[in-house]
């Protein structure tokens, strides 16, 4: 709790100091990173990866026999270099997926970026590319060193050089956990207070937060930040902050996506000619609703294509939701390939298909933008998929507690964001024809569109 609001006060000041000293506990984290793997390299053994079940069955009966055998469990799993399956490891990348919260880091500070063109971009892939390495290189250093099954939940760096008798190097690794519990701190709550200053003056939370300090920071929103993090910190424990941390970050990666599909497909109100040509050829065509317009593209997005793939975009995540409750809850019926879980998913999968065929038939805004999302609408709908599958990983107390904060969260928006949303005021300006003579001037238009 004071580590973080030490790093909030951090934070306050600016992005260049907090980048500093993130710069300097992360060269300490490469070191710890690359000596844990070395060691790893040095005193692991290639047997930890080649358990068998037989081995486990009695290190098991031993167990319940020896009273000094803490922390051991009876399920060990099936043993090997994947002792709990394809099915553990997903749910393990469920768990960790907190991992890539720093992602937003990157998204939500291209207003700070002198070129955010070239530089977003290159941080997100080398940020995954460095994510990957790290993570990849200490599990294998650590299960090498140490049988998963003795690993020490709360604190399995400093415990596994202890088990291969390197006791001064746990100090060491130590001191770069702290570090690297630094910098998970600092990309989690750097980009918190700007998202809360950006829907702040959006309007669609309260204009305090949107306030900044005289280096132009958020630092109303930082503080507000700090303090429910803290609150948080001390209220809950480590492994219930990391599975909502987690399935937070899943769910609005999400929707992330789903609003990439919708956004793609909604009309272009700047190019007024080509919705009226596109309305008066739908007049032509139809009345009404029709097949027809489902599969014959027009050359510009109207509201009835919007609304059709929002419908398509709902249907499939509907669809995805049962998709994932049937694979994680009746694995093994699929396995004995019951006529009811086949079935299930091949009507899925069909209904799913031709929905995605629906929503590649409609036109997209030809509006050019700095960065836009390529193999629409497969990729996004991908992201989906695993995501939602990640979040069925999870336990239910997991989803009863984000239950709770999204309860919250709708409620500040139906009962304030809905009526102060700026971009919901713009968008009825611009559906709705300005009286003759109160057209805004092209210098003032250009600089709503810059806002």
């Amino acid at each position: 709790m004071c580590l973080i609001m030490l790093l909030a006060g951090l934070l306050s000041f600016g992005p260049k100091e907090s980048t500093t000293v993130n710069k300097i506990f992360t060269i300490i984290n490469i070191l710890v990173l690359v000596f844990v793997i070395i060691g790893g390299c040095i005193k692991g053994s290639i047997y930890n990866w080649n358990i068998t079940a037989e081995m486990l069955l009695n290190i098991t009966a031993e167990a319940r026999n020896l009273s000094s055998a803490v922390n051991i469990t009876s399920d060990y799993g099936a043993g090997g270099f994947m002792p709990y399956g394809f099915s553990g490891t997903l749910t393990g990348a469920a768990t960790c997926f907190y991992a890539f919260v720093g992602f937003d880091c990157i998204a939500t500070t291209g207003e700070e970026v002198k070129n955010p063109q070239k530089s977003i971009p290159i941080g997100i892939i080398m940020s995954l590319l460095i994510c990957f390495l790290a993570y990849f290189g200490v599990s294998a250093a650590l299960t090498l060193m140490v049988p998963y099954y003795l690993l020490d939940t709360h604190s399995p760096l400093p415990g596994a050089f202890e088990y291969v008798k390197w006791g001064a190097a746990k100090y060491f690794v130590s001191a770069g956990s702290l570090c690297a519990l630094s910098t998970s701190l600092l990309g989690s709550m750097f980009p918190l207070p700007r998202l809360l200053f950006a829907m702040a003056r959006d309007g669609l939370l309260f204009n305090v937060l949107a306030k900044l300090s005289k280096r132009q920071t958020p630092v109303v929103a930082m503080t507000i930040a700090g303090i429910i993090s803290a609150i948080l910190a001390c209220i809950f424990d480590l492994r219930t902050l990391v599975d909502m941390i987690s399935i937070g970050t899943l769910l609005a990666y999400s929707l992330v996506a789903i609003c990439v599909i919708i956004l793609r497909h909604q009309p272009d109100f700047s190019n007024k000619v080509g919705i009226e040509m596109n309305e008066e050829k739908h007049s032509r065509q139809t009345t009404g609703f029709s097949f027809r317009s489902l599969v014959i593209p027009l050359q510009f997005p109207t509201q009835q294509s919007s609304n059709i793939v929002t419908c398509c975009v709902g249907l499939i995540v509907i669809l995805v939701c049962i998709l994932s409750g049937v694979i994680t809850y009746q694995l093994e019926s699929i396995k004995a390939a019951e006529i009811w879980s086949i079935g299930c998913l091949v009507l899925i999968v069909l209904i799913s298909t031709l929905a995605v065929f629906i929503i590649w038939r409609q036109p997209q805004n030809q509006k050019k933008a700095s960065f836009m999302v390529p193999c629409l609408p497969l990729l996004p709908i991908l992201s989906i998929l695993i995501n939602i599958y990640l979040m069925t990983q999870l336990n239910v107390a997991i989803w009863i507690r984000l239950s709770v904060w999204m309860a919250i969260g709708l409620l500040i928006y139906f009962c304030y964001g809905i009526r102060h949303s700026v971009e919901g005021k713009r968008h009825q300006d611009c559906s709705v024809p300005s009286p003759l003579g109160n057209e805004k001037p092209a210098e003032e238009e250009n600089k709503d569109e810059m806002v």
